[in-house]
């Protein structure tokens, strides 16, 4: 579930190479997993292997010897003269016996299958040149395409497009995933990933220890909230989901239903009083009160069973938005701000951070999505237009004092300890009105339980993906939190966990 950046795997062969295993015996057994790809992806028919200069490209000629020694015709496109190959690379050519073919788009031909082993994951520049036209070339020929670590023109720290890219069929990478896997556009290039054991020692990591995470529930096994036999619905905690004005209640509704369905015991919507006949006559288990001041929504906080609290899914942008946010931190309560509460902090996102860092260690929870994270993080999206997704939730974190999720296909969770998550569990029909509304009261239903900020972000994110899944195509807002018995079922019998 560790996620690597390209240093810090470079940093594991590394260790497991000074520890005593050679790095060609690395090369060999990456080689290998290799060629069982791409047994696996085509039974018969010519196969070619495009090889770069450097280890990835070694790692193309140990498959393509491995291949041929199995009886399948294969052949290798290298980009520079063979006698130019040096270290393990060079080691690798000396196992293939035939000749190689010149680097020319035009000797690709008709095959059943290009392995592409050109650049790997440690490209840092733009692809330029007759690696450009090659990559294009293979894009076009319409063979399945299987990557060596990773497609040939994608960063694999970033997942960004070093000018063009291979667009593979499956990639086979190694020890660990990359944030270039997991992160678009990256995530879109790679197609399916298969990760090969190569013989690093898993103990490396305790001298690494990587800070990125996939998003999958053997992370927060130990964080998942479980109710208690002799637990009560008091326990369980109490959210509160703040309203806007009569025509836009539905997604506070959709928020409360989600964090009920989430675990919690209880859950109120506070409604002006002017919606209230509208959230009473939608809402069942859904408790409703009447909250329009500022006045009453701090009265409301000296409840202290009141512990979590949802703002921004259809309150209204402006200052009554701003000033329920700041009551609800200074109650020192769990909180997350998603939609107009973080737009309401737009002109003076300060404002909001430093309340957050105010409120003495909160389980405070950002959701903002691509348009929305400009707006309080213009510095962190704006200077630095290339940088990753992953660095830019990380800057904001530490930056709001808050744990940060930006979504997309790609979810990051960063808490301000540097810690982060990746989810890829998400379909793509879970892009629709109303979604993350829903997410904002899972996430909310868990802080109630006592789950932490980061986990809480990172279980609600990855539980919104797999309901998203069991709805299935066709899905709206409204089916997601009616799922979610299914998954915490999958969950309960994952972990072993009695119901």
């Amino acid at each position: 579930m560790e996620v690597l950046t390209t240093a810090e795997m470079e940093r594991a062969d590394r260790l497991t190479i000074a520890a005593g295993t050679p790095g060609f015996a690395l090369m060999l057994s990456a080689g290998q997993a290799v060629a069982e790809a791409a047994m696996d992806l085509v039974e018969e028919g010519p196969i070619v292997v495009v090889a770069g200069r450097g280890n990835n490209g070694g790692d193309g000629f140990v498959a393509a010897a491995e291949l041929a020694a199995r009886g399948r015709e294969v052949s290798i496109i290298l980009l520079c003269e063979r006698d130019s190959l040096q270290g393990d690379a060079a080691s690798a050519a000396r196992g293939w016996k035939y000749p190689v073919k010149p680097f020319n788009p035009q000797a690709i031909g008709k095959p059943a299958l290009i392995i592409d082993a050109l650049f790997g994951a440690g490209l840092n520049r733009p692809v330029k040149g007759k690696p450009y036209d090659m990559i294009e070339a293979i894009n076009a020929n319409g063979a399945p395409v299987l990557a060596v670590d990773l497609p040939s023109g994608i960063n694999g720290d970033t997942g960004a497009v070093m000018g063009i890219a291979v667009r593979a069929t499956e990639t086979v990478t190694f020890f660990r995933r990359k944030p270039g896997h997991l992160l678009l556009s990256g995530k879109i290039y790679c197609g399916r990933v298969r990760v090969a054991d190569i013989g690093i020692d898993p103990r490396v990591l305790e001298e690494i220890q990587p800070k990125t995470f996939e998003n999958v529930p053997q992370f927060w096994r130990n964080s998942f909230p479980v109710p208690r036999i002799d637990g009560h619905k008091y326990a369980r905690g109490h959210v509160i989901v703040v309203s806007g004005e009569t025509a836009s209640t539905g997604a506070a509704r959709m928020s409360a239903r989600g964090a009920l369905r989430a675990g919690a015991g209880l859950v109120t919507v506070a409604s002006p009083r002017d919606a209230l006949v509208v959230n009473a006559t939608a809402l069942t288990a859904v408790m409703v009160r009447p909250i329009d001041t500022v006045v009453e929504f701090a009265e409301l906080w000296t409840d202290r069973r009141l512990n979590t609290c949802v703002i921004g899914p259809g309150a209204g942008v402006g200052e009554r938005t701003r000033d329920f946010v700041l009551t609800a931190l200074s109650a020192k309560r769990n909180l997350v701000v998603d939609a107009d509460a973080l737009t309401s902090f737009a002109a003076a996102p300060d404002r909001l951070f430093e309340a957050i860092k105010a409120s003495n260690d909160p389980q405070v929870v950002l959701t903002p999505h691509e348009g929305e994270f400009p707006r309080l993080f213009s510095d962190i999206s704006n200077k630095h237009p290339l940088r990753s997704k992953l660095e830019r939730v990380r800057a904001a974190a530490e930056r709001s004092g808050a744990v940060v999720l930006l979504k997309g296909p790609d979810t990051v969770v960063a808490s301000p300890d540097g810690r982060a998550t990746i989810a890829y569990n998400a379909p793509p029909w879970l892009a629709t009105a109303g979604a993350g509304d829903v997410l904002a009261g899972i996430i909310a239903g868990l802080l109630a339980q006592g789950v932490a900020a980061f986990g809480a972000a990172s279980i609600g994110v990855w539980m919104h993906g797999e309901a998203a899944r069991e709805a299935g195509p066709g899905l709206i807002a409204e089916d997601l939190p009616e799922t979610l018995p299914a998954v915490h079922r999958r969950l309960y019998d994952e972990f072993g966990i009695e119901y």
